[in-house]
């Protein structure tokens, strides 16, 4: 079980290799005084795509060594919790971890009910192999349930009980506006990127004013420009077909200078202290690193991507969970 302070150095008996350390860019994530990387890791993509546990110990020994030390799950991930726990508790004492409870996806499940979050973040626990989690966050949760307050206390017992440091909300739109504006909150999960921009305007001011850590998710848009045609997963539709109307030049391009043009992007806008990347193919983070190392897009290249978002958005296109 987890007993070390996060960040005091390597866990001893770990499992996973050391390779050469590059150092990332660190930022302060909000009120939590947390100094996390700028590059973090977000645990979708495991569990979804089933990756094996071999790769997930060698994609994760990769992110360490490369100076990363944010690793993002969720309870609904399938197999994603178990996974990280298993491959990366050795060296528990070398990130922070965060993940979600909960996931209403508008159907009405029953998620939102106290004791039924308590039982998935007692679950969640024993998967990651941790007696606590640096961040426990909300996810998708709706206005109306935010209001009711319950869900909400049901996340402050569980920080006073020692089974979180902290408390946040991952979500998008006019719901995570309304989680900002509880003022009950530490950090905010949302979604930002080249192809993903509400949230610069509608939500950023107020949450940066109260002083939340900002998480980027779906942070350089699925890369969904790299498909000429419809890719098959309807997950990618939304941002692929942005994306063409939105026919920013520096697409069509390499695609690794593109990546890096989408994620220094996500990392200039105001108050984002760290941007959550998915993948599940081993050494692809010490690419990751090398991309962010030249740190943000310069003003004239971040000011041309937003003015054109501004000019070709459609009021549809909010957040994507």
């Amino acid at each position: 079980m987890y007993r070390a302070r996060p960040g005091a150095g390597p866990a001893s008996g770990s499992g996973l290799k050391r390779g050469r350390f590059r150092r990332m860019e660190r930022r302060v994530l909000g009120r939590t005084g947390l100094r996390v990387s700028a590059l973090g890791f977000g645990g979708s993509e495991i569990g979804y795509e089933n990756a094996s546990l071999r790769d997930v110990e060698r994609l994760l020994a990769a992110a360490l060594d490369a100076g990363l030390n944010v690793i993002d799950t969720a309870e609904c991930y399938f197999g994603s919790e178990r996974l990280i726990g298993r491959a990366a508790s050795p060296r528990r004492a070398e990130f922070f971890l965060f993940t979600k409870c909960g996931h209403d996806q508008g159907f009405g499940l029953p998620e939102w009910t106290p004791r039924l979050i308590e039982a998935t973040v007692e679950r969640s626990l024993r998967l990651l192999r941790t007696d606590r989690v640096d961040l426990l966050q909300l996810h998708s949760c709706r206005e109306k349930v935010l209001e009711k307050g319950d869900v909400i206390e049901t996340l402050e017992r569980l920080r006073s009980a020692g089974k979180t440091r902290f408390i946040g909300y991952s979500g998008d739109g006019s719901d995570a506006l309304a989680a900002v504006r509880t003022g009950r909150f530490d950090a905010l999960q949302i979604s930002i990127s080249v192809a993903d921009q509400e949230a610069i305007d509608l939500v950023l001011p107020e949450a940066r004013e109260r002083g939340l850590g900002i998480i980027t998710k779906r942070s350089i848009a699925n890369a969904a420009w790299r498909s000429r045609s419809r890719p098959a997963d309807a997950y990618h539709h939304p941002y692929w077909e942005r994306l063409g109307k939105l026919d920013y030049p520096f697409l069509k391009g390499p695609l690794a200078g593109s990546i890096a043009t989408a994620l220094r992007f996500t990392l200039a806008v105001p108050g984002v202290a760290t941007a959550l990347v998915g993948t599940k193919t081993p050494g692809r983070w010490e690419e990751n690193a090398a991309l962010v190392s030249a740190g943000p897009l310069p003003p004239g290249e971040y000011d041309a991507i937003r003015s054109r978002w501004k000019a070709v958005a459609s009021k549809g296109w909010t957040g994507q969970v």
